[in-house]
């Protein structure tokens, strides 16, 4: 998402997502096993963090199901090893809400949190999710975390059956810090296939989980259902990247050489940042 005034996306919005989303035009294939394929696309003018997309075809899980559980908060806290605090700000639209989410990185890396504009919606077998960073006057960036940024995130979930669906996932995302952008790029590519892979596995106990758990509850789905309290746009703002303060973690290595070494302590960091909201 780009500009500077904060926007609720509308339908062309989705429908361009939708078409980069399956668009494999200009992107290289980085990755390719099983059920799921990654593809990396060339920086864009003025960015230095790379797109990524991954799609995984879902043989045992229904599009509904994948629905629900990237939506269902309460789920996250219990599946998310990785969280540390997450919680919705407040709504905007019948499809539009704001959120908050915190992860844990590896030492010496900093803990991230971000603050994002969340929208989404169904069409026929097509299901969307979309987000992207913003400011909230009420939740500044902390000064024990890096606030990440999501310059577009989201997920485009299609149907191909009762139990089957495919799931594409794409994004920008900038972590901030210092943090090698070289590690950021790399990692991403070799760790969504296995947040892709936890996601699946997540999405087969769900349905259990919510019958002991508030089943009811889908304001994602029910509208009316939300306690949220209403946002007007004015109190937000565009989270541009480098308005942030760039915090010094230089202790990690810089160096091709150590892309092992770094891999291993970027696996938590990075896949937590592809499950994000």
């Amino acid at each position: 998402m780009s500009g500077h005034s904060v926007t609720v996306p509308d339908d062309r919005a989705f429908a361009s997502f939708k078409a980069e989303s399956l668009c494999e035009e200009g992107w290289t294939v980085t990755y390719n096993k099983g059920n799921i394929t990654v593809w990396s696309q060339g920086l864009e003018e003025g960015k230095s963090v790379h797109k990524i997309k991954c799609r995984m075809v879902c043989k045992d899980v229904s599009a509904d199901i994948m629905y629900d559980v990237l939506h269902d908060i309460d789920y996250r806290k219990k599946w998310d090893t990785n969280v540390i605090e997450t919680f919705d700000i407040g709504k905007l639209t019948v499809n539009a809400d704001v959120g908050y989410y915190s992860w844990k990185c590896p030492k010496p890396l900093r803990n991230r949190d971000v603050i994002t504009l969340r929208s989404w919606l169904q069409i026929g077998k097509d299901y969307m999710i979309m987000n992207y960073s913003v400011k909230h006057p009420k939740y500044p960036p902390k000064k024990d975390m890096v606030r990440a940024v999501s310059i577009q995130t989201g997920y485009l979930i299609q149907s191909q059956g009762p139990n089957h669906c495919t799931l594409t996932y794409m994004a920008q995302v900038d972590p901030r810090g210092s943090l090698p952008k070289w590690v950021v790029n790399k990692s991403s590519h070799f760790l969504a296939p296995r947040a892709m892979k936890k996601i699946s596995k997540v999405c087969l106990k769900y349905s259990e989980w919510k019958q002991r758990h508030n089943p009811g509850f889908k304001p994602w789905l029910y509208p009316e259902q939300t306690t949220l309290p209403s946002i007007p746009l004015s109190e937000l703002s565009i989270q541009h990247a480098e308005s942030l303060e760039n915090i010094d973690e230089s202790s990690l290595a810089e160096t091709h050489e150590r892309e092992d070494i770094l891999r291993q302590k970027q696996t938590r960091f990075a896949e937590s940042d592809d499950l994000k909201r």
